[in-house]
Parts: structure tokens; C-alpha cells; sequence
């Protein structure tokens, strides 16, 4: 089928912003150019795209699926030309995608060092959980990311790098929750406030695992989006917190507690498109991980 990639261009940007108006500001042509260009696309496809009113526009099922294949491709053509285009004196872009605990608690050093070996070169870090983020990927709006394995969101698309091996613990406050005399067990943590990220990340969905293989069903008392809020809660005693061991820096004021089931340990990967080839910095950023430098 001979389509036009204009009129798949039109479409991509009515479908992210739900606005025929918002479109055409866009791509700088009339609404009525962008209103027919979505006729004319519904008509070769014989599909309806759109659900139109006169208060908003949505995507049909079908439209949902075709932009599921339309933005990877959107995406990879606009970083094509970015890199086709770039100046070489101000450099290209490299995006990497990662969640805010591993931007703070890991990667700072070696964005530190990518930026001294590449000046030029200007980093766009794109935050959002472990399953975001190879959503992300996906679709071709990040270069590399950075996140937890197990991730039931990478796929064999991907190249998977091991970078790094870590573990989670339950910390407390100790003068609130006092467990350091002996090893406690999943049903006595039980009955204390479990504090956890919430059901998005992949931290959650593992800690519900480890309950649920031990016939144990897991309610936290607190879920939250960020593991420094969830540290901070655990210092003024508010409940256990469930956090990868890298965030802890200092104990000063929180004990961590021996837990007598075993957690098995999980990685940190480095990911990338298999079908995309790779620039030379995002190469050196990869291998800068995976040597520790």
C-alpha cells in the first residue's frame, strides 16, 4: 500500500496531542490541511482512526494501533535527521533513560565522566520507572537506558547489558522498630507498616512476588514513587522500607534488618536497540558501566 509519510506524520501529531488545532500549529499548515490529510489516511486504510465531537478527539482502537507502530518509526526518521543535521561543532544528543533512584544513586558519576570525554555532546536524561523506560525504548525516544532487571517491559528487541549486581533490604529506624537482635521473618515483618514504591515499578512487583512465593500476601502501608521519600519516612519511624541496598550511603540513623528469607539478587542493565545502530559515545557510556570507570 503506497502511502504518502506526510500523511503519517499529520496522524502521529493529531494522535499525541488529541488536537487537529494543536497539530497544524505543529507541522505549520492550515487545520483543514490537517483534517483532510486524516480523511484521506482513514480512506486508504478503510479504518476510522479518530473519534471526533466537538469538545475533544480520541483514538479509535484502531488508530491506537497504528500509532504503536507509527511512533517508533517518527521517532527513529526526527533522529536520523537530528544526527544527519547536528553541527559538529555543538555535537548530537545522547538519551538515556533511567529512573530518578538510578540517576541519583548510580549513574551521576558516569554522566560526570561521559561529559568530560564528550563536551559537546548534550545529555538528555528522560526520567521514569524501570517499565517506562523500556517503554521508552521502544518507541525510540531514548538511545540507552539504564534500569532494573527483572523488567517484564524489555524484549528480545533489545541488546541487555549487565552493569551491575545488587540487592534489596528492609531498613527501619531502630529505636522505633527495634530488629536487630535476631533475624526476622516475612510473616513477622508482616506486622509492621511495610513501606514500598508503588505497584508501577519493578521493585514492587518483586517484593509482591517474594510475599506471594512464600504464600504470603503483601499490603503495604505506604506506597510512593520516590526511594529517597520512602528513606526519609523509615528515619522518623513511620514504618520498614523496602529499598535497594545502593541508596543506603550512610546508616547513621537506620539499621538494616536481617530478613531470614533469602532475596535473590537482581542487576542493574544497560539497554539498547538491537535494529539501531549506535553512536561511538553511546558506546563508550555503555562501556564506561559495565567497566566501573
Amino acid at each position: 500500500m503506497d502511502i504518502n509519510y506526510e500523511l503519517y506524520k499529520v496522524f502521529y501529531h493529531v494522535a499525541k496531542s488529541l488536537s487537529f488545532s494543536d497539530a497544524a500549529d505543529n507541522l505549520y499548515i492550515s487545520q483543514s490541511a490537517v483534517s483532510q490529510s486524516i480523511k484521506t489516511l482513514e480512506k486508504r486504510l478503510n479504518q476510522t482512526l479518530f473519534i471526533r465531537s466537538t469538545k475533544r478527539v480520541a483514538l479509535t482502537k484502531e488508530g491506537e494501533l497504528l500509532l504503536k507502530h507509527i511512533e517508533p518509526a517518527i521517532n527513529l526518521i526526527s533522529r536520523g535527521e537530528n544526527q544527519l543535521c547536528a553541527d559538529p561543532k555543538s555535537g548530537v544528543q545522547l538519551r538515556i533513560g533511567a529512573s530518578d533512584t538510578i540517576c541519583r544513586y548510580y549513574l551521576v558519576p558516569y554522566l560526570n565522566n561521559f561529559h568530560k570525554k564528550y563536551p559537546n555532546i548534550h545529555i538528555k536524561v528522560t526520567n521514569g520507572t524501570s517499565l517506562q523506560c523500556a517503554n521508552l525504548l521502544e518507541r525510540n525516544e531514548v538511545d540507552v537506558i539504564v534500569t532494573n532487571s527483572p523488567n517484564s517491559a524489555l524484549n528480545n528487541m533489545m541488546e541487555i547489558i549487565p552493569v551491575k549486581e545488587f540487592r534489596d533490604i528492609f531498613i527501619a529506624n531502630p529505636e522505633a522498630y527495634p530488629l536487630t537482635d535476631h533475624p526476622v521473618t516475612l510473616p513477622e515483618l508482616q506486622q509492621f507498616p511495610i513501606l514500598m514504591l508503588d505497584k508501577r515499578s519493578t521493585t514492587s512487583i518483586f517484593l509482591h512476588n517474594l510475599f506471594l512465593e512464600n504464600s504470603l500476601d503483601l499490603v503495604p502501608s505506604v506506597e510512593l514513587s520516590s526511594n529517597d521519600l520512602l528513606i526519609d519516612l523509615a528515619k522518623i519511624g513511620l514504618g520498614v522500607a523496602f529499598i535497594p541496598d545502593f541508596c543506603v550511603q550512610s546508616t547513621d540513623d537506620l539499621s538494616i534488618i536481617d530478613i531470614t528469607t533469602d532475596i535473590p539478587a537482581r542487576l542493574l542493565v544497560a539497554a539498547y536497540n538491537k535494529d539501531i545502530p549506535i553512536s561511538d559515545a553511546a558506546k563508550y557510556f555503555i562501556d564506561s558501566l559495565t567497566s566501573g570507570e
